[in-house]
């Protein structure tokens, strides 16, 4: 059987000896036996968990892959598996809402901003004809950070631009959804002065990390399947974790 020393196995990991330390000190491994100088010695069987924290890191949070590896080293696999897949049905979920979403931002109807164009100081009380919402919908979004508006200097009275005009349609749309606040604060961000193509692309690049993600979890999960293979776990799925 192969051994190598901390070093090494750091180099094939391609991470520090401190964080070769950490996942030990933190339960995530097979037991790491010693030189009678002190010295770690890991096996093949090291590199493999090693490696599989790492591949796991990737798409799944660190509390989820900690305690996979402990269950794992505990012998309960099946509970193991399932932590996993509770995961998995997070990013199913944010999946459809953000498709949703996308869904939402295209049946907005931008429409009414043709017939103000020519106006870029309105006030609260003609954007919220136009964009048909409560003035007291438009106060609180601006208290959210969502809009703003600007003060006029001879009466002190809230003044709105075309540009956050867009912005309260698009609010006013999206909150109809199960988008929250601050998921729509990232995405007004994006918002284009004249089009929707911005925010749609926001989402779709969204969507396009979430895919990645999707895959980087399957991919941990294979990686995991070998590992636990390679461990050769008898059937005691009713311990309990340490």
């Amino acid at each position: 059987m192969k051994t190598y020393r901390s070093n090494e196995m750091a180099n094939l990991v391609k991470v520090s000896t401190t964080t070769l330390r950490r996942y030990e000190m933190q339960g995530l491994i097979p037991t790491v036996l010693r030189t009678k100088s002190g010295h770690r010695i890991y096996t093949d069987l090291h590199y493999f968990a090693f490696t599989t924290i790492r591949q796991l890191l990737k798409s799944f949070p660190i509390p989820v892959v900690y305690r996979t590896m402990r269950l794992i080293k505990n012998s309960q696999v099946t509970e193991a598996l399932w932590l996993l897949n509770e995961h998995l049905a997070t990013i199913q979920a944010e999946k459809g809402r953000i498709t949703e979403t996308l869904l939402a931002i295209q049946k907005i109807d931008f429409t009414p901003i043709h017939q103000v164009r020519s106006q870029n100081a309105m006030t609260i009380g003609e954007v919220a004809k136009i964009a048909q919402v409560k003035t007291s919908a438009i106060r609180h979004w601006e208290q959210e950070g969502l809009i703003h508006s600007e003060r006029k200097a001879e009466n002190g009275y809230r003044s709105f631009s075309i540009t956050e005009l867009r912005k309260i349609l698009v609010i006013s749309s999206l909150r109809k959804t199960v988008y929250y606040i601050e998921n729509i604060k990232q995405l007004l961000e994006e918002l284009d002065t004249n089009y929707c193509d911005k925010l749609e692309h926001a989402i779709d690049l969204a969507l396009e990390k979430l895919n990645d993600q999707l895959k980087n979890c399957y991919q941990g999960i294979a990686k995991l399947v070998l590992y636990i293979d390679l461990l050769n776990i008898p059937n005691k799925e009713h311990k309990k974790e340490d």
